[in-house]
């Protein structure tokens, strides 16, 4: 088992966001033998900027451009990017589920990507309970010039599902991925069922990851990762998780009211 032609063997984490992905890592984390990022990893943005910019670096104009020579470049960079010696590494990025053709085209594998994924009204209730929590006092990423339709629940709720923003654009590649017939590339990891059933959740993603099971400890979950919620998401406790894994109560037709949580409902395409 390798998914990159090197000694390392790399798993792809990317999914909708307020759906666990912390949580997973975190879990996962407790296993000695996986390399988990301890923030969203920027080697899928260094990977998309290489490929991207590969045919515009004149020197490569000049001598006549090589893609073989990407090809390397690329694979270099994955293989080399996370400074551990585990074998098993995973990379959490959602920007993963929208370069499935790169993964595929630098390592020549079929990649183990795992979609943390979660009802979409839930999702944006979620943020909306973040925003009020956060007394609205931030801005959050809300452009200058959507500021006027961020003032109200709705208008937040269509901005985050707007492409430009978090839930919509990782939506869109998620939907993407299916539609161009990917979607056996994608694990789809449940929120629902890592808070219920932790146990039988962890087991089905060991088994698609080809690896042995782990005894993991959902009572005390040890928050290894870190980001800067404030500084950079300008969302106060974005990525901040409970120390026990247990169910979280459906909320959107409390915090959304009925009439916005079913304009967002029955829209989980992975389903």
């Amino acid at each position: 088992m390798n998914y990159n032609n090197s000694d390392k063997s790399i798993f792809y984490l990317g999914g909708l966001p307020r759906s666990g992905s912390t949580l997973l890592c975190n879990i996962l984390a407790q296993n000695p033998s996986l390399f988990v990022t301890k923030a969203t990893s920027g080697c899928s943005e260094l990977i998309f900027r290489i490929k991207n910019n590969w045919d515009n670096i004149i020197e490569h104009k000049a001598e006549g451009i090589n893609y073989n020579q990407l090809v390397n470049v690329l694979r270099g960079v994955l293989n080399s990017y996370h400074l551990t010696d585990k074998k098993f590494i995973i990379d959490k990025s959602r920007s993963w589920t929208g370069m499935i053709d790169t993964i595929k085209y630098m390592t020549n594998f079929q990649p183990k990507i795992i979609v943390p994924v979660r009802n979409i009204n839930e999702i944006l209730a979620s943020f909306e309970k973040l925003w009020r929590q956060s007394s609205g006092l931030s801005s959050w990423t809300f452009a200058p010039e959507d500021q006027p339709l961020a003032q109200t629940t709705e208008g937040r709720c269509d901005l985050w599902a707007n492409m430009r923003y978090p839930v919509g654009s990782a939506f869109n590649k998620i939907r993407d991925a299916i539609d161009r017939g990917y979607k056996k590339d994608l694990f789809f990891v449940e929120f629902d069922d890592l808070t219920q059933r932790p146990s039988y959740t962890m087991q089905k993603i060991y088994e698609y990851l080809e690896l042995p099971t782990f005894d993991h400890d959902y009572t005390n979950i040890v928050q290894m990762t870190e980001e800067d919620d404030i500084g950079v998401h300008k969302i106060p406790n974005l990525h901040k998780i409970r120390p026990k894994v247990e169910p979280i109560p459906f909320y959107s037709q409390d915090i959304l009211g009925i009439n916005l949580s079913q304009k967002y409902s029955n829209l989980e395409i992975w389903r």
